[in-house]
């Protein structure tokens, strides 16, 4: 969010500017921090029109932010002040949007703030578990190395993301493609071909064929129908899938569709087991370190088991007696954490935990690969023998009648 101001600096000159904040709280409190007096705060509001199409299009990903991390890492590792280094990672941003986050936050920094304190006013791009990483950075005088590792875990992350999405990239397309070729022929070149076997008077066509004329005929007549029922079907789940009980029931079938659900389920076990390690080894009280991992963790049913791990421990309790409760929670895992506690090494097992999951997630990623090639072949050849079947098996038995 974007606001403009008019205030007073501590010469008691008036100045005015456009700050970008999450919200006017944390706007008017940079404000204060640089020791403006603020006069005047309107918050400026864009609507699709009023924005830029080359920001919308330059928008930063993850791995911009990796980027970012692992470069400041290097200069800051060279000694290089920070306000110095984040300059210098400004100048040679090639997105317009990337120089003005690294600018905005080097403005910051040079006026007094920390750099979690900094990044905080872009939540967007930098997440909770990033910015109390640093923080903590910050407080043990080791940033240097927590930017080393906040890169090397993101990159790990995005390997796995990458690895997934090229998992279902090539099915996806190659049904897509078998999907809209069949309708194109539906619609355009077999209506003609088949009227010839209807018009033929052949009495024993193959039932290959009958099935192709009739999917083909219903195809042609209530095509915009389909359109229709599909348009509205699609709405309808859009919005259903952004109310609460649609991501739980979206977050139920990740973790519990078969052969997927596993690795979708291991995933998340080994992002848990890594952030709640991370934190706990950056010296985050525990209670903080539970909720920002149930933030991190992306799936309503884990972030439930988070939070209930948070108020037994604010209680009393334990982590491990929370996860023993959930099916969602191996026992394997429990084990090692109960012993975590008992022995005093909590972070020590939830690093070998995540090493586990993750291993477990990327080999069976590699094997579905491997699997669904072969099915997708064995599909694409069963619809074309069916194909020419239906097509040439009439055409023998016109050739067969003629003679």
């Amino acid at each position: 969010m974007e606001y403009s101001y008019r205030a007073q600096t501590q010469n008691k000159q008036t100045i005015e500017g456009v700050i970008e904040a999450p919200d006017e709280d944390v706007a008017i409190s940079i404000l204060h921090s640089k020791g403006y007096v603020v006069l005047a705060f309107t918050a400026l509001r864009k609507n699709v029109f009023s924005s830029d199409l080359g920001e919308l299009l330059a928008r930063p990903s993850v791995k911009d932010v990796i980027i970012f991390t692992r470069q400041l890492s290097t200069l800051t590792d060279a000694s290089m002040p920070l306000g110095q280094s984040l300059r210098t990672l400004a100048q040679q941003a090639i997105k317009p949007t990337i120089q003005k986050i690294i600018s905005n936050i080097a403005d910051l920094v040079e006026g007094g703030s920390a750099l979690s304190s900094a990044l905080s006013t872009h939540p967007r791009y930098f997440t909770s578990f990033y910015i109390n990483l640093i923080k903590s950075g910050e407080t043990t005088g080791k940033l240097n190395e927590t930017l080393q590792y906040l890169a090397e875990y993101m990159e790990r992350s995005e390997s796995i993301n990458a690895k997934i999405r090229g998992a279902l990239s090539y099915p996806a397309f190659v049904l897509f493609a078998l999907i809209a070729v069949g309708t194109v022929m539906s619609v355009y070149v077999l209506p003609n071909l088949l009227d010839i076997f209807k018009e033929s008077g052949l009495t024993n066509l193959p039932f290959t064929t009958r099935i192709l004329i009739f999917t083909t005929d219903f195809i042609n007549k209530y095509i915009l129908y389909m359109l229709a029922v599909l348009a509205t079907a699609v709405f309808f789940l859009s919005t259903h899938l952004r109310s609460l009980r649609g991501k739980i029931w979206l977050d139920n079938i990740k973790i519990k569709f078969p052969r997927f659900g596993m690795v979708v389920r291991n995933l998340y076990l080994a992002r848990l087991a890594e952030s709640l390690a991370t934190l706990i080894k950056s010296q985050i009280p525990i209670l903080e370190a539970l909720h920002i991992t149930s933030e991190l963790v992306s799936n309503h049913n884990y972030k439930t088991i988070l939070l209930a791990a948070e108020e037994s421990v604010r209680g009393g309790g334990s982590i491990s007696e929370i996860f023993a409760r959930r099916k969602e929670i191996p026992p394997l895992m429990t084990s090692m954490i109960a012993i975590g506690e008992k022995t005093g090494k909590i972070d020590f097992m939830l690093e070998h935990v995540a090493n586990f999951y993750k291993s477990q997630a990327e080999n069976s990623i590699s094997n579905i690969t491997q699997i669904i090639e072969p099915v997708l072949i064995l599909i694409l050849g069963v619809a074309v023998a069916g194909l020419v079947s239906s097509i040439l098996l009439p055409i023998y038995n016109l050739i067969g009648a003629a003679g």
